[in-house]
């Protein structure tokens, strides 16, 4: 008896432990639960969020590039201290200027059509590449392409609401 006691102390223990660093490796999700622009939940799409520090101390955490974009469009008078982004394999944020971002492949993005993922590695990047399609880019490319995706990509995400608010 005393033996399962033990055992049982150290697993609880154990997951207790892994549930605390799963939370502290996402406090980024804690703070910005849900995004700004599209309200959609983070910790969902967590592999693709993204986290803006500004100058002034304040932060805001979107879902994807997109709306990162759509953030730093309509904040112009706010200085970006740091842009972190999610890797897609791994999803723990790393400075989104030094990632190497895939740009296209045969998966569709998150609120938008050509996807933008970003990854630690380039070689993750390359695999990434030869099993899905797109190209690896650095920052400035992927965001030069999310603001030309910009309109059709609001224009789509305008016409399924509309459908689906129609349905209800």
């Amino acid at each position: 008896m005393r033996k399962e006691m033990i055992v049982a102390t150290i697993f609880f223990l154990a997951v207790g432990f892994c549930g605390l660093w799963g939370v502290e490796a996402q406090e980024d999700v804690l703070k910005h639960p849900s995004c700004k622009f599209c309200g959609m939940d983070r910790s969902k799409f967590s592999k693709t969020r993204m986290l803006i520090e500004y100058d002034d101390g304040t932060s805001v955490g979107t879902c994807s590039i997109h709306c990162a974009a759509v953030e730093l469009a309509v904040t112009i008078d706010k200085m970006p201290r740091k842009i972190m982004v999610a890797d897609y394999e791994t999803g723990q944020l790393l400075d989104a200027e030094r990632a190497f971002w895939v740009i296209g492949g045969d998966i569709p993005g998150v609120m938008t059509r050509r996807g933008k993922w970003a990854f630690q590695d380039r070689e993750r990047a390359e695999g990434f590449v030869r099993g899905h399609g797109g190209v690896v880019v650095d920052f400035e490319a992927a965001m030069r392409a999310s603001y030309e995706d910009m309109y059709e990509d609001t224009k789509a995400i305008r016409e399924r609401r509309k459908a689906r608010s129609h349905k209800h």
